[in-house]
């Protein structure tokens, strides 16, 4: 060890101290700023639902190739980044939320993609950094039509199928949602779509710390969408 890092290095008593108070102080204050405070978006949640909105209307109803300026995207937001959306969506490769909010450029959406749209440890830490980090107001849970992970959790429900690898385990997670709507009126998988991003949404909102803090301070809102691949209309549904 260097002696500049050793005349600053705590010994075991004192770093003992300094972590029990760490850990006291985030079980008083709860989800708080855990990051180095930096430049955020200037837009709020109402604001950011109607540029998805507007964007997907855009995508609907002239889905030209987009033409943006890459190169001078990229320069722009290579020291930093202010996105002021963050959606949880399949990673289908139909369902690119970029594409399908109306052809948004670099640095606008912060996204977290995997099969079924579902939020484990690693997607909830990445909403909250986004939420706590980056100040993103707005976070969208998003299913689509014809999921094939849904689709599957469907099968286990009415076939009792076992699937290999871990896609087993990756779609009992969805399980519960094909449950609490199996026999209801309509499709069964486009059912449970709605169901699974509604319940999504609903532990992202709840089971997060920070995130619930936040909604608490006006300063995030939490969604569930749903993306109709036949039309490209994203529905919204709380």
């Amino acid at each position: 060890m260097c002696e500049h890092c050793h005349q600053f290095a705590p010994g075991r008593r004192q770093f003992l101290s300094l972590a029990t108070a760490g850990l006291a102080a985030t079980a008083l204050f709860g989800a708080r700023q855990v990051f180095a405070a930096g430049a955020t978006t200037s837009v709020t949640a109402d604001e950011a639902f109607a540029k998805l909105k507007a964007g997907n209307e855009k995508y609907v109803s002239a889905p030209q190739v987009c033409a943006a300026d890459l190169a001078n995207q990229r320069e722009r937001v290579a020291k930093g980044q202010t996105p002021w959306a963050t959606i949880i969506s399949c990673s289908d490769s139909r369902v690119p939320p970029e594409l399908l909010f109306g052809g948004l450029g670099l640095g606008e959406l912060f996204v977290a993609r995997n099969a079924g749209n579902m939020v484990d440890t690693a997607t909830m830490g990445t909403i909250e950094y986004g939420a706590e980090h980056l100040g993103v107001p707005l976070i969208v849970v998003m299913g689509h039509e014809k999921c094939g992970a849904v689709a599957a959790a469907c099968e286990v429900v009415e076939k009792h199928i076992k699937l290999p690898g871990s896609i087993g385990p990756m779609v009992n997670v969805i399980v519960p949602a094909a449950m609490a709507v199996r026999g209801k009126p309509g499709d069964f998988v486009d059912n449970t779509v709605r169901e699974s991003a509604k319940r999504t949404a609903a532990k992202v909102a709840t089971k997060s710390p920070i995130v619930s803090h936040l909604i608490k301070d006006n300063k995030v809102k939490v969604i569930a969408a749903y993306y109709d691949l036949d039309n490209g209309r994203a529905e919204f549904l709380s």
